[in-house]
């Protein structure tokens, strides 16, 4: 339809053919359409024939100098923009959700984990902002690719706009193009062959899978979280949900596991439009054209699934403090050392000779909370008479509150909520 708009400033139609095909323009019949492919093995020119049967006084018009890329890859770079802007929304959301939940844990205290070892206390607020970091890039870099994401326009069978040139005089083509970017709100790339680049799609495939990796990352720590040893959050989980047919006690974390199924197979989609984009030989080759048929759409309704599943996630997580305090107090002293190691080397002790000894002790305790008893490292450190050469026993008790041992990241989780909110506009209610 915007073909025959543009087309009729410059003569080709009449303001009856116009009108007749404004009439019909959204009667698609695709029972009639599917009828006719079956006939005649082309899709684009089963759904023009229809629509031209449906207009008497203006079928015969449509189509004129363009090719079957000229109406679906404009189409479906529509498509593809609508889908990112969606998703766009959706992110935002979440990540307002974040803000709001980083802001609220911020000085809630728990056990950080390296080599998914307890390491030293960092805050809830600041574990989230990490997540946050990393959706508030995908979300500039999804709105980058958004603004980059051009149609083909209307270059016909290998990009030269020879037909158009043949109906309207080469002198006219860019003023043309020009009327068909407004009529479409589609800014168009200024070099096409058949096809809009397909590294355009490599490129939006790309940036889904980035949001891939970040929400599987967080998916996958809460499934550690979860679990019954550490046991510090959990995904909602209903009233009369079941978590198992067999184990009536089970709270499977079916929520974060769907996110890192869908996230897993989102990550295959850029493999697919790199060899699209590679193997799109000389000016175009239709062996992109079944796998895109599913790639885009399935692509975009993934992205849409586990962003729609981690909003529900983390706006009802569920957060056991409890848990939190006693994973602190049975991991914490050992994080202590460090303060220790640190007080030593202030007072002027060697500092590889109180690592080892540090060390020595904090495998002792590892050996007596394993066997389920209380974490002595403390004590045993508070009373080496080594140590207390260079620090007292009521020095070292105190080093061993790690209470306040999470540096600025009460502060820094605040300022990453705070750039969100700047950075990302509140989602529509």
């Amino acid at each position: 339809m915007a073909l025959a708009e543009a087309q009729a400033d410059y003569g080709l139609l009449s303001q009856e053919q116009l009108a007749d095909l404004r009439t019909h323009v959204k009667d698609v019949d695709l029972p009639r359409a599917l009828e006719v492919e079956a006939e005649i093995g082309h899709d684009l020119m089963a759904e023009l024939l229809v629509f031209a049967e449906q207009c008497p006084v203006g079928g015969g018009r449509l189509h004129l100098g363009a090719t079957s890329t000229d109406i679906k890859d404009n189409a479906e770079v529509i498509q593809t923009r609508e889908a990112l802007t969606l998703l766009l929304e959706s992110l935002g959301e979440l990540l307002h959700i974040l803000a709001s939940k980083i802001d609220s844990w911020a000085e809630i205290r728990v056990m950080a984990y390296s080599h998914l070892q307890p390491a030293e206390p960092t805050t809830l607020g600041y574990r989230m902002a990490l997540y946050a970091r990393d959706l508030l890039s995908d979300w500039r870099a999804l709105q980058r690719i958004l603004s980059e994401v051009r149609g083909k326009g209307f270059n016909g069978a290998v990009g030269t706009r020879a037909a158009y040139a043949e109906l309207l005089g080469t002198d006219k083509l860019k003023d043309f193009e020009a009327r068909l970017s407004v009529l479409l709100e589609l800014p168009f790339h200024s070099i096409t062959s058949q096809t809009y680049p397909r590294k355009q799609d490599y490129e939006v495939m790309s940036g889904l899978a980035d949001l891939g990796i970040s929400l599987y990352k967080f998916a996958f720590d809460l499934r550690i979280l979860q679990m019954p040893p550490i046991g510090e959050l959990a995904e909602p989980f209903g009233e009369k949900q079941v978590g198992s047919s067999a184990m009536p006690f089970k709270r499977n974390p079916i929520m974060a596991e769907k996110v890192n199924s869908l996230a897993r197979s989102l990550a295959q989609m850029p493999r697919l439009a790199w060899d699209n984009a590679a193997h799109s030989l000389l000016e175009r080759t239709l062996d992109d054209s079944a796998n895109r048929r599913t790639m885009l759409p399935e692509a975009f309704l993934t992205g849409d699934e586990i962003l729609q599943t981690s909003i529900r996630i983390v706006r009802d997580l569920q957060v056991d403090e409890q848990a939190m305090q006693d994973n602190l107090a049975t991991y914490g002293p050992f994080a202590a050392t460090e303060r220790v190691l640190m007080a030593l080397g202030k007072a002027g002790a060697d500092r590889q000779a109180m690592h080892q000894l540090l060390r020595e002790h904090a495998m002792a305790a590892w050996a007596t909370v394993r066997a389920g008893g209380p974490n002595p490292l403390s004590e045993l450190v508070a009373n080496d008479p080594t140590i207390n050469e260079h620090l007292t026993p009521v020095d070292v008790t105190a080093l061993f509150d790690i209470s306040e041992y999470v540096g600025d990241a009460p502060v820094r989780a605040r300022a990453q909520a705070k750039e969100i909110r700047e950075a990302v506009p509140e989602p529509p209610r």
